[in-house]
């Protein structure tokens, strides 16, 4: 296995495959393919302002965020199965596969946290959770810089923070309140994230 690659089971999907195979073949290109993932984290943050401005909820709004961070997940899947699958790197390729995800994620953790902005220190808990996702990112690729292995390790990686705020999407139809937990937990996870990374980095290193 690829030590540079996240582990996805779902990358060995036959149905995303043929999807991987067919974006090769009409010419989407990776990097593209990477700012869809953008598209998709737009579609859920404008869905949370709109929820945000009601007085209840709306179980179709919710439904529709979370094919936006599904899609944006699948986008993060599919532009690297592009890339290395179907031989279309580029030379800029790695940027393109890190800044739209830290755009990604800021985009939907901002959007989960305008439905929580009258509870206490809800802004925080949000502000929060947005600069420790870029720091986990930061401390993966910190650490591949020292020429580790990129460490993809939880317990609040990227894929655990979308499937949080989708089951904060599931509960919130009918107690909104659940994204106000789901950031508290998030954040709990993501500072054990980081420090997961950073021990498992002064480890390799030392046993170098």
């Amino acid at each position: 296995m690829n030590q540079n690659r996240r582990p996805v089971t779902t990358r060995d999907n036959s149905l995303v495959k043929k999807i991987a195979s067919w974006c090769a073949k009409n010419g989407l290109s990776p990097n593209f393919i990477s700012l869809l993932s953008i598209v998709f984290s737009a579609i859920s943050l404008l869905v949370f302002y709109f929820e945000s401005q009601l007085m209840y909820n709306h179980a179709v709004l919710m439904i529709i965020a979370i094919v936006g961070i599904q899609g944006r997940l699948l986008m993060n899947l599919l532009d690297g199965m592009v890339a290395i699958e179907h031989n279309k790197k580029s030379v800029v390729g790695g940027l393109y596969n890190e800044v739209p995800d830290r755009i990604s994620d800021s985009v939907i953790i901002f959007g989960a946290g305008l439905l929580i902005m009258d509870f206490p220190y809800g802004i925080h808990l949000t502000y929060l959770a947005i600069i420790l996702s870029i720091f986990t990112a930061y401390i993966r690729t910190l650490g591949a810089s020292l020429n580790t292995p990129h460490f993809f390790s939880g317990p609040m990686a990227k894929q655990h923070r979308m499937v949080l705020i989708c089951l904060g999407c599931i509960v919130g139809i009918w107690y909104l309140p659940a994204f106000y937990y789901a950031l508290i937990i998030m954040n709990i996870g993501l500072i054990i994230t980081c420090v997961n990374r950073l021990l498992k980095i002064v480890i390799f290193l030392k046993n170098e």
